[in-house]
């Protein structure tokens, strides 16, 4: 069974840097879309990025184009969401999501969820 666990998170200024981590454990495929996902508190979950683990393309949600990076580690056993120059406006909880079919920002699509992790920024 898969398994997702995310760190990470906290709480820091504006302006300032997180990285969160997203572990993947239980399957015997490779093969994957790790999605970075958020909600704020009454919001539905919005799709921040993705990375396709074979070839590692990426894409981003307009709003973190440019400040955050979506990577993965050689093994592809963990997923990385580098956020730089952080806003008020990116306060959430955020989610690491896989599924082995589906690549994309739908959050109704992916099949694995971890329980996320709380991201603070404050002015």
């Amino acid at each position: 069974q898969v398994q997702l666990v995310e760190s990470g998170g906290g709480s820091v200024q504006a302006g300032g840097s997180l990285r969160l981590s997203c572990a993947y454990s239980g399957s015997r495929y490779s093969r994957r879309c790790m999605g970075w996902f958020r909600q704020a508190p009454g919001t539905e979950r919005e799709g921040v990025a993705y990375i396709y683990s074979i070839n590692g393309s990426t894409y981003y949600v307009d709003s973190v184009k440019g400040r955050f990076t979506i990577s993965q580690d050689n093994a592809k056993v963990t997923t990385f969401l580098q956020m730089n120059s952080l806003k008020p406006e990116d306060t959430a909880m955020y989610y690491c999501a896989a599924d082995l079919l589906y690549c994309g920002l739908d959050s109704t699509r992916y099949n694995h969820w971890g329980q996320g992790t709380q991201v603070t920024v404050s002015s």
